[in-house]
């Protein structure tokens, strides 16, 4: 995984910046009630997506946690006296603080049972009639059929954490219930073959360590596609939402 106390400093501009978090904030918002109440944003990283989630709900009381520390002290500046450092995994709220809970771009960097964890906590922390957002898939969004991800394509893959069918199992299995979806532009994350190769030496492609062999064999292949530096398309990353039932029986519907 990625130091992201280093990542700081430069995750905004490289990760898309404003229009991004933009994107982003609506296709959440878009499956979060409009009602008053309490929103906490796990992994809210430098608080770019978090900001935009209060401004699109002035009734929410919107809480940001990270546990990288630069990461927590840059949304803290966005966000003065609404950001805690906290591990996602052992939330430090009581059960049933928030109506809402959202995580994006987070399942995709843990170990399967810290999946299992985030999850469990997050349905924990949510009050009867909450919704539970989360991004899935986000390893696949990056595949958006160009030359590069042709090239890339026998590269092997670790098994994703965040795919949709083994996250909404983790989320039926701690009492939430399928709510609904959306999907946004990565804006600006096109890939080309230039920044593609800066990221496998980043080490951004998990199974190609820097370095190695295999990681720069992959690199000079992507040297030789035609314009280095123009940018292919945007991925489009999903989201899920998950309702935690008001009643403790309340029947699942698939």
């Amino acid at each position: 995984m990625l130091d992201y106390d280093r990542e700081a400093d430069t995750y905004d501009a490289s990760r898309g910046g404003e229009a991004r978090a933009a994107a982003a904030a609506r296709a959440v918002l878009d499956l979060i009630p409009d009602t008053p109440g309490r929103l906490l944003d796990l992994a809210c990283g430098t608080g770019i997506v978090t900001r935009r989630l209060a401004a699109g709900r002035p009734a929410l009381r919107v809480t940001g946690a990270d546990l990288a520390a630069a990461m927590a002290r840059r949304a803290g500046a966005r966000l003065p006296g609404a950001v805690v450092r906290a591990d996602s995994r052992r939330l430090p709220f009581g059960t049933g603080t928030f109506h809402a809970v959202t995580s994006v771009w987070l399942l995709h960097l843990l170990d399967p049972e810290d999946v299992r964890a985030v999850i469990a906590e997050c349905a924990r922390v949510l009050r009867p009639g909450g919704i539970y957002v989360t991004t899935v898939d986000k390893a696949a969004a990056h595949d958006v059929g160009s030359d590069i991800d042709a090239v890339l394509a026998s590269r092997l893959r670790r098994p994703a954490r965040d795919e949709t069918a083994t996250v909404t199992a983790h989320a039926v299995r701690h009492g939430l219930r399928p709510a609904g979806q959306a999907s946004f532009r990565g804006v600006g994350q096109g890939r080309s073959p230039r920044t593609t190769i800066a990221d496998l030496r980043r080490g951004w492609f998990t199974q190609l360590p820097p370095g190695e062999p295999r990681t720069e064999e992959f690199a000079a292949r992507l040297s030789r596609l035609p314009d280095q530096d123009r940018p292919r398309p945007d991925p489009v990353f999903a989201l899920r939402a998950f309702r935690k039932p008001v009643t403790e029986h309340e029947p699942y519907r698939p």
